[in-house]
This record gives structure tokens, sequence and C-alpha cells, in this order.
């Protein structure tokens, strides 16, 4: 039976691997210590006795040699995201994403883990204006968390060739979907924006609305994991990967769509009219995904673009949020 350590498990992204692979009738062990992930998004794998949850932290290096023992692959998501909390507390995203990315990577080494697979970052561009994003050029990072997230890069880079670990990284682009949380004040744009929505309050957009995201909805980057675990190419490990549609919209336009499929349910939210503010700091303009690479090494084909993304995503909150 093969073993998969989902690291984050119990997070937005990290809890919808857990359930794929649980319906693919994988052993999977879900590391997490719930200051960002949530126990709902892993209650109803409890009696699956396939699961094993296990509650702790990456920073601390004895947890996460218990998490790896007889593990074959590493799926490592946890970590603290969002550039504004980072530049809020960036001591703590550096423990977090760096620290604890260095324990897991350690204690997958000592564990002789077969795959080691990372939660990588499209903020590790930076200053970069090139479009669209090609994985060989970056530019410097804007944010305490960019930095955070090259430096994952740069330390799996290193024990790949030190150690002779197998690792990928895939860079996520503005990724979307169930599960993903719309409160708290680092909240994503998209579940925040369709909460608003359904309250019948004004979203507020940073900037003049026209800054654009490769926006990635979840099966695709599921799709990614799994492409990224299994693959025997050789030629498509030790590297990294964005992990994105290659199509872009801008945030006007995201707004527009939300309320399209909204308006389907509730025809008073297409009246809503958006606000804009202040750009935010650490924010890049525009923000668009060459796939290239992974869809010839790895053989990904995006199932979901834009719009059949969100109108999934917004069926989803539809049902799921009490604010009906």
């Amino acid at each position: 039976m093969v073993k998969i350590l989902i690291s984050g498990g119990a997070g937005f992204i990290g809890s919808n691997l857990c359930e794929f692979f649980l319906a693919k009738q994988y052993e999977v062990i879900c590391l997490d210590n719930f200051s960002t992930g949530h126990r709902y998004n892993v209650s109803s794998f409890y009696e699956n006795e396939k699961f094993h949850l296990i509650e702790g932290d990456i920073r601390d290096i004895n947890t996460c040699h218990e998490a790896v023992k007889g593990v074959d692959y590493v799926l490592h998501q946890a970590a603290l995201g969002s550039v504004p909390r980072s530049i809020n507390n960036p001591i703590t995203s550096n423990d977090v994403n760096v620290s604890g990315f260095l324990n897991m990577l350690v204690a997958s080494r000592d564990a002789g883990v077969k795959r080691f697979v990372y939660a990588a970052s499209s903020s590790t561009y930076g200053d970069s204006e090139n479009l669209p994003k090609i994985e060989n050029i970056i530019g410097k990072p804007l944010s305490p968390y960019a930095i955070t997230k090259y430096v994952n890069e740069l330390y799996a880079d290193i024990f790949s060739k030190t150690y002779g670990m197998e690792c990928i990284g895939l860079r996520y682009f503005n990724v979307f979907g169930r599960k993903q949380d719309p409160n708290g004040a680092y909240a994503a744009v998209i579940p925040k924006f369709v909460l608003q929505l359904m309250q019948y309050e004004r979203p507020l957009i940073n900037g003049t609305g026209d800054f654009s995201r490769d926006f990635t909805y979840i099966d695709n980057v599921i799709q990614m994991n799994e492409l990224a675990m299994l693959t025997n190419n050789v030629e498509a490990i030790n590297t990294v990967y964005n992990t994105a549609v290659g199509d872009r919209t801008t945030l006007s336009q995201l707004v527009s769509y939300l309320k399209e499929f909204l308006s389907e349910k509730d025809l008073k939210i297409a009246e809503i009219e958006i606000i804009y503010g202040p750009n935010r700091k650490g924010d890049i303009p525009h923000s668009l995904a060459s796939i290239e690479k992974a869809q010839k090494l790895l053989g990904y084909k995006p199932s979901h673009k834009i719009r059949e993304g969100l109108k999934e995503a917004v069926q989803w909150y539809w049902d799921n949020l009490n604010v009906k």
C-alpha cells in the first residue's frame, strides 16, 4: 500500500488532496497544526481507516520525523500564505515557510522518502516583467513571503544535488475552489468576494481593477500534484513547474464573472457595485504562466479554465456558506 504524507492537510489545498488520494485508495497521513487549516475540512475522513491525522507543527523536527515514518511520498503544502501576512509578521512566515520546510526536507531525507513534492509559488517571479512567466526567468522578490518560497526552491535543489533526493516544486498561481476559507484578514480574493456578494456587500478591489492573475482551479492543482508524484520521466524530476492554466483574468473581469454566476441564484447580486481602493504593497501588476514545461514533461492538461472553475466554486459556496 502506497503511503502519502500531506503536510498542511487540513488546509484548502491539502484537504482537497487528502480527499482525492483517499478516493484512490492511498493511505494518507495528514499533518497539520490547525493554525490556518480547519478540522471540518478533514472531519469526514475520520472514519476512513486509510486516513491518519497527526496534529503537530512542522517547526518541530521531532514531529516531522514522526510524520514521515514509512512514507513513500510527501506532498508538502504546509505554509503561512499571504503577502500581507508576511509583511506584517515576517519572522513567523520565515519560521514556518523556511525552517519548517527545511525540517520536512531533513526528515524526508532521513526516512528515505521516494519523492518530495512541494508547494512553491508564483510570487517567486517577483519584479520580473516577462509575460508569460517561464520557470527559468525570475526577478527579485517583492515580499517576505516571496523570499521564503524562493528559498524553498533553493533548498530543494541543494537536497537533490547533495543527498540524491527527488524533489519537485509546483509554483501555484492564485489557486481557488471548494474549501477555500472566505473569512479572516488574509482570505484569498475569490472566496472573500463571493461571501461579500452573497451578503450584499460591495467588494473592494485594490487598484483600478486592471491587475490580472492566472487564476487556477483546485482540480488543476490536484492533477499537477499527482503527475509530479508519479512521473517516471527522469527529465521531469528535480525541477519546478508553473501550476496554472496559461490564461489571465483582470480583477474587474473576475468580479463580473462572480456576479454573473451568483445572480443566477439571486438577482439582487447583479446590482451590487464594486469599490476601488489603493494598490496593495507587494502586489505584482500582472501574472500569466507558461504551462508548456508541465505539458511537455508531465503531460499536464488543465481540466478547468477560469469560468468553468468559478462556476463550480460558486456552486460549492452557495451550498456550504450559511449566509442565505
